[in-house]
């Protein structure tokens, strides 16, 4: 059963008796992203220029790649960005992630190294399915990284314009109640980065305590 075949979050749930709930986990991030403005003018133009409610891959390679790579520049050296890499725990969970936030390996970033933190779905306005497929993916992560002492995965879902996330953190998935939204792209980027500066501090907490 691949992560595709989950329909809702419900069917993940009661699958892997996890608990749900809703709240705002991410924080008031003051780290201050510098964006050019040739970035926000791109930017704009793929908003207004491309047709997205047709074609996942016009969401995931105008907008959602493009504002996960500008955060991603001030993490480079501690993690690498895949994009559709397949990962498999078991035959229930497997599958293809549009985006996966992973390890850097001291190998060079050709080599595909658990741990990894981040899923990253890219749907046209099906939210519903998105969770369900997304849930998924982080529990396959979770499951991946027993070893690893990994205390949160994190989600996000996103039609390219909205923005939700979610973690999970044991049989514990909370989703943020504030969704973000790329018309307010400074709020939209300092929650992503939160995402990954959070990623950060699980990635110390493992090297402590090897």
């Amino acid at each position: 059963m691949s992560f595709d075949s989950y329909q809702k979050v419900s069917e993940v749930i009661q699958e892997y008796k996890i608990i749900s709930t809703s709240e705002n986990f991410i924080e008031d991030n003051s780290r201050c992203i510098e964006v050019s403005h040739s970035f926000r003018e791109e930017l704009a133009f793929s908003i207004q220029e491309f047709v997205f409610e047709e074609s996942e891959y016009a969401v995931c390679e105008t907008i959602v790649f493009p504002i996960l790579r500008e955060v991603y520049k001030s993490y480079r050296d501690r993690f690498t960005l895949w994009s559709h890499k397949s990962i498999r725990y078991d035959e229930k969970l497997y599958g293809i992630p549009d985006y996966i936030l992973a390890k850097r390996s001291p190998l060079g970033k050709e080599v595909f190294e658990t741990p990894f933190f981040v899923t990253i779905e890219a749907k046209k306005d099906d939210f519903v399915k998105g969770w369900g497929q997304g849930l998924a993916e982080m529990v396959a992560i979770q499951k991946i990284n027993t070893t690893q002492k990994i205390k949160r995965v994190f989600g996000i879902v996103s039609n390219g314009q909205l923005w939700q996330f979610g973690q999970l953190s044991n049989n514990h998935f909370m989703k943020n109640i504030q969704a973000y939204t790329v018309s307010d792209l400074d709020k939209l980027l300092s929650a992503v980065d939160y995402i990954f500066s959070q990623c950060v501090l699980e990635l110390e907490a493992i090297e402590q305590s090897d």
